[in-house]
């Protein structure tokens, strides 16, 4: 049984009345979900206060799931992206681009994309260097567009494929590759220039 498919069984138990299984739920997309409004809000608080948020919006509409349509995950992301993106229209981030000076905190799970970078045999100096490299991209992240960070942030930190994130968008597979292609093009831009800056 694969995760989509554990995890649907654990939402019909779940519907049914069964609190462990709502457990099982939490356990499994708790990461997930943090790593989505952690690298949206930029703030390691924000990203728990946003993340108890989404999984109340899941825990209430947990009977709307429809596996037909979309594996679990993908409807889980699609919560939390629309989440996100109402909180943002709300003005509480007047403009998500500014957001730039939040301290990265030591949480592991906001730093996930260390877990790509990072080294198990690091020498302290080369885990230095890798947290500072993990800065950098958060950074550097924050300063996309919010169609393009979003693009970036499913296929690359989420691992999600180029239909799953165009279900999420409710835009085309096209338009889907095109934000995620400009926005590693812009990314990489953003990280010479912090990199030269380091450098000077």
């Amino acid at each position: 049984m694969d995760e989509n498919q554990a995890l649907a069984l654990s939402v019909r138990r779940c519907v049914a009345g069964d609190t462990a299984a709502w457990e099982d739920i939490v356990r499994q997309t708790n990461r997930r979900i943090y790593n989505l409004c952690y690298r949206f809000s930029g703030s390691p608080d924000d990203a728990q206060d946003l993340t108890q948020e989404v999984f109340i919006k899941i825990y209430r509409t947990l009977g709307s799931f429809d596996s037909g349509k979309a594996s679990f995950v993908t409807w889980v992301t699609t919560v939390t992206r629309n989440l996100l993106v109402d909180h943002f229209r709300k003005g509480k981030y007047d403009r998500m681009t500014d957001s730039l000076d939040a301290p990265m905190g030591d949480e592991e799970d906001g730093l996930a994309l260390g877990s790509q970078i990072a080294d198990k045999g690091q020498t302290p100096d080369e885990r230095l260097e890798s947290r500072e490299t993990k800065e950098l991209v958060h950074k550097a992240l924050q300063k996309l567009s919010p169609e393009l960070r979003e693009a970036v942030i499913l296929r690359d930190l989420q691992d999600m494929d180029y239909k799953e994130i165009s279900q999420i968008l409710k835009i085309p597979e096209g338009t889907v590759k095109s934000r995620i292609n400009r926005g590693r093009t812009e990314l990489a831009r953003l990280l010479q220039r912090s990199n030269r800056q380091v450098g000077e």
